[in-house]
């Protein structure tokens, strides 16, 4: 009799301890759950609120604007006329570039190879080439690097030359690019003034880069040396402008005759993001499409910021 009292005794202690166990693990999912879902409404307003001011940002701009902000862990997204065509300018660079890393991978290039600079590839614009003489060499890589972090349109012309428009359109398209391609050398005015154009999308380019954020383009090889030389990108009148100088931003410029455009990822304490803005405009100068792509990506960075 004794000995069914312990074990009884014993049993409801056992029972009662489980019992308290289970009934705190649940408190504490209960109560993860509850701050779970109070910093999702939280994240939830101040994205509405992004929203709204960028919106309004829209509505004062004068000109043309295609954009895509993503929160990259959530996967929100706002756009407005993503599947605008716009002239492409230089941001054409970054698919470029990403099927020249491509091209590598596969063996049709090397990128340790030296190429000698002829007079016949300088163009004119952007970059420091055009004014090297004749014979001077670069190594494929080296030019890789100055078309996206100097913008050179020279060695633009060198690495297109080298893989070809043909295997570039055909590349843009196995990237899933829908409205991106190359109708014409980069800085070939002669052909653009007859009106063949180079085309993009802030869709295509947000595309773009979150295959390369996410290590999804091609291979993560591929990938991690896009968002290298991204991020060496000099230009920082855009995207960068109002940014903590410690803040890390991969992305590529694009400038030409009424068109002004900045497109790339910027890496947070809290979460990274990306933002693509193309303008066309009929000022007589780039100035006011600079600062709205500026005041674009503050708005964004201050969405992150603000949270918990």
């Amino acid at each position: 009799m004794k000995t069914k009292k312990i074990f009884l005794f014993i049993s409801v202690i056992v029972v009662l301890g489980v019992g308290v166990y289970f009934g705190r693990q649940y408190y504490v999912r209960f109560l993860q759950a509850k701050q779970e879902r109070l910093l999702y409404e939280a994240r939830n307003t101040a994205w509405q609120q992004l929203e709204q001011r960028i919106k309004n940002e829209i509505i004062q701009f004068k000109g043309e604007a295609g954009i895509v902000v993503k929160d990259l862990e959530t996967g929100w997204e706002f756009s407005y006329e993503k599947a605008k065509l716009f002239p492409s300018a230089s941001l054409a660079k970054i698919p470029l570039m990403a099927a020249c890393f491509l091209a590598a991978d596969q063996g049709r290039i090397k990128l340790d190879r030296n190429i000698a600079l002829k007079s016949a590839d300088k163009l004119t614009g952007s970059g420091v080439l055009k004014d090297m003489p004749a014979g001077t060499t670069f190594s494929v890589q080296r030019l890789i690097g100055l078309m996206i972090y100097d913008s050179d349109n020279t060695a633009t012309n060198i690495v297109t030359n080298l893989v070809g428009i043909g295997y570039l359109n055909s590349a843009f398209k196995a990237f899933g690019l829908k409205n991106t391609d190359l109708s014409r050398k980069i800085a070939d005015y002669q052909s653009r003034d007859k009106g063949i154009e180079n085309y993009t999308t802030a869709e295509d380019m947000s595309l773009l880069l979150e295959k390369i954020h996410r290590r999804t383009l091609g291979n993560k090889n591929v990938s991690d040396q896009c968002i290298s030389m991204l991020k060496l990108t000099r230009m920082n009148d855009r995207i960068p402008k109002y940014l903590p100088a410690e803040i890390t931003i991969a992305h590529k410029t694009g400038l030409e005759r009424n068109v002004c455009h900045d497109a790339g990822i910027v890496f947070t304490r809290k979460g990274d993001f990306i933002v693509v803005v193309l303008t066309k405009h009929g000022n007589s100068n780039s100035t006011p499409s600079k600062e709205f792509i500026a005041k674009v990506s503050l708005h964004a960075y201050r969405y992150f910021e603000q949270l918990q």
